[in-house]
């Protein structure tokens, strides 16, 4: 089978005041259809400049490419920016890291996702609209044709980054970079996105190229797993054999860098500091002029607790 993507000695360098700074340096790696991908490395290891590379959106006044980045057999550091904005979400799709950031806070989620639709697709406004919808249904946002009228600011974490995948799946994409897909949301909203991205995967066959620093993640999710360090790939193995046994010192680091807590033991008879009975909080989500139609969403419900003098609550 041929490959999806490929990357060929690619190295990524940025000119400032006369200074060049090479941030990504020789990394070759292949991406096959319907291939799922983990980049791996810490803050800085340059994940996320690879990525951006492969979608050509690093700024071309002061970044430098050496080696070439071919996807469906043309280089793409060649080409010219027509042809760019035709691949990006069409062929290519990526998820930004901060859906907050990333998603325009002045335009309501409908019509994000709906811009691309427009753009790729030859469909009018009425059928973007009902492809939106679905999308929203199809990343199990509730009450989709409601959220296709939210400002992202009205969304949840998890519900913001649902809204970025189903831009990002809009028009069926060859390709998805999922950019550290599920930063800043807690835990179980974590394991939903994966299963999500799991399920359109296997469901639409996309190749999936994520990178993040989450090893847990990475063991769950990934067929092949590359670790990158200053810049380079240090080790590349099947997800399997990497966790089984790991060759390079850094990834043997990584993989035995789980935080351990140690929580000192609360004092006998530590006073209450702080005490909560009974908190209640609910938000209006629909007025009408009768009473008995409005509508309320009970955020909180009945909630009790106390917290001790040098006690850790969780």
């Amino acid at each position: 089978m041929a490959n999806l993507l490929e990357l060929n000695q690619l190295s990524v360098s940025f000119h400032r005041f006369e200074q060049k700074k090479t941030v990504v340096s020789n990394i070759s790696f292949a991406i096959k259809p319907g291939e799922k991908l983990a980049l791996v490395g810490e803050s800085g290891s340059g994940k996320s400049v690879t990525a951006l590379s492969i979608m050509q959106l690093l700024d071309r006044k002061i970044t430098s490419y050496r080696g070439s980045i071919h996807f469906e057999g043309k280089n793409l550091i060649n080409a010219e920016e027509n042809q760019l904005m035709a691949m990006r979400g069409k062929d290519i799709a990526m998820i930004f890291q901060e859906p907050m950031t990333a998603l325009n806070p002045l335009r309501t989620a409908g019509s994000q996702i709906m811009e691309n639709i427009l753009v790729h697709r030859t469909l009018d406004k009425q059928q973007a609209r009902q492809e939106a919808i679905k999308l929203l249904q199809q990343v199990g946002i509730d009450q989709p044709e409601r959220r296709f009228n939210s400002f992202p600011h009205m969304l949840s974490g998890g519900q913001r980054q649902r809204v970025m995948i189903a831009m990002a799946l809009s028009c069926s994409p060859k390709l998805l970079i999922a950019d550290e897909p599920t930063t800043a949301l807690d835990v179980t909203i974590k394991k939903q996105i994966i299963e999500l991205l799991e399920s359109l995967q296997q469901k639409l066959g996309i190749a999936i190229l994520m990178i993040t620093h989450d090893l847990n993640l990475v063991k769950h999710f990934a067929d092949r797993v590359l670790v990158m360090q200053y810049g380079k790939i240090v080790e590349e193995n099947t997800t399997e054999q990497l966790f089984r046994q790991a060759k390079d010192p850094y990834t043997i680091k990584l993989l035995g860098s789980l935080p351990v807590r140690i929580v000192q033991p609360m004092q006998k008879d530590s006073p209450i500091l702080l005490q909560a009975k009974a908190i209640k909080k609910r938000f209006l989500i629909k007025k009408s002029w009768f009473a008995k139609k409005r509508r309320y969403l009970a955020a909180v419900n009945d909630v009790d607790l106390h917290i001790h003098q040098g006690e850790t609550l969780g």
